[in-house]
């Protein structure tokens, strides 16, 4: 299941890796490629395909300061949007997402009526796991190798009466809505499962726009438990939904990306990805 995408992901996460190791001494271009094995030009060029930067910009993302400057700049963001209302903001590409949680009841009947349709696929950020129902996503993981069917065994486990499909074909159309650019975007709804306190986390966590981050300290502002950031940071943890739910917008406050569920360098590739887009997005504005 290596498709092309997914080989250029794993050229990209191996070379962040790279860059990180030997970051003191400030590798060449040419070093860099010959680390994930291609030559300077298709590296330059594969990866400013994929970031919309070059690499030496890509990294400038990901250092302490630039991370610190964003931190400063999204607190006052983020108070702006809790006092008018807005959810995200207005860039043409960004989703518009809404949510329901499962009710108490739909827990204890484990799935019963309920239909789960899951698909694998690509994404630029490896091979994701997608499962839907009918009142939207369930859950969006990235995979490691083939966790696959991993990830199905422990859904099974968590919903033994449900009903579930494989449909590759219906699950790539939420696939495409939410990682193909587009102007024509449809809102897409996520079916949370969790407590009443990791549900208000996640949605403070959607209120962060993308290229944009938050520490730990600002969710738990924003929720009005300014005190709980470790019980935040469990809650960012236990996120069932990635990117949609954009848990990798949630770093240390001294600028560290800190932990994330499907990889540290998932995250800063998913963060520099955002990061170079925006910088695409205020220049055609």
């Amino acid at each position: 299941m290596s498709t092309q995408q997914h080989i250029d992901y794993q050229r990209i996460e191996q070379a962040i890796r790279f860059i990180e190791d030997n970051f003191q001494r400030q590798p060449t271009l040419k070093e860099i490629a010959e680390e994930v094995n291609l030559s300077e030009f298709h590296f330059d060029r594969m990866f400013s395909k994929w970031a919309g930067t070059s690499p030496q910009r890509f990294m400038r993302f990901l250092t302490k300061e630039y991370a610190k400057n964003i931190l400063n700049e999204t607190k006052d963001l983020l108070d702006t949007t809790v006092q008018m209302g807005f959810s995200s903001s207005s860039r043409l590409h960004d989703l518009f997402v809404t949510y329901e949680a499962m009710t108490p009841a739909e827990f204890k009947r484990k799935g019963e009526g309920l239909t789960i349709t899951y698909g694998t696929h690509d994404t630029p950020f490896g091979f994701g796991f997608i499962a839907t129902t009918a009142r939207g996503i369930l859950e969006l993981t990235f995979l490691r190798a083939n966790e696959a069917i991993d990830e199905l065994i422990r859904l099974k486990n968590e919903f033994p009466n449900a009903d579930f499909i494989e449909n590759q074909d219906e699950t790539s159309v939420y696939i495409s809505q939410i990682f193909v650019e587009s102007l024509d975007k449809k809102p897409i709804t996520l079916l949370l499962r969790g407590t009443n306190f990791q549900i208000k986390v996640w949605e403070a966590l959607l209120k962060i726009p993308s290229g944009r981050l938050a520490c730990y300290e600002d969710i738990a502002r924003l929720i009005e438990k300014p005190t709980a950031q470790r019980a935040v940071g469990s809650a960012i943890g236990a996120n069932n939904i990635a990117y949609l739910i954009p848990c990798h917008r949630v770093i240390q406050k001294v600028g560290t990306t800190g932990n994330y569920r499907w990889g540290e360098y998932r995250k800063k590739a998913i963060l520099g990805w955002e990061a170079g887009h925006e910088i695409i997005d205020q220049s055609m504005s």
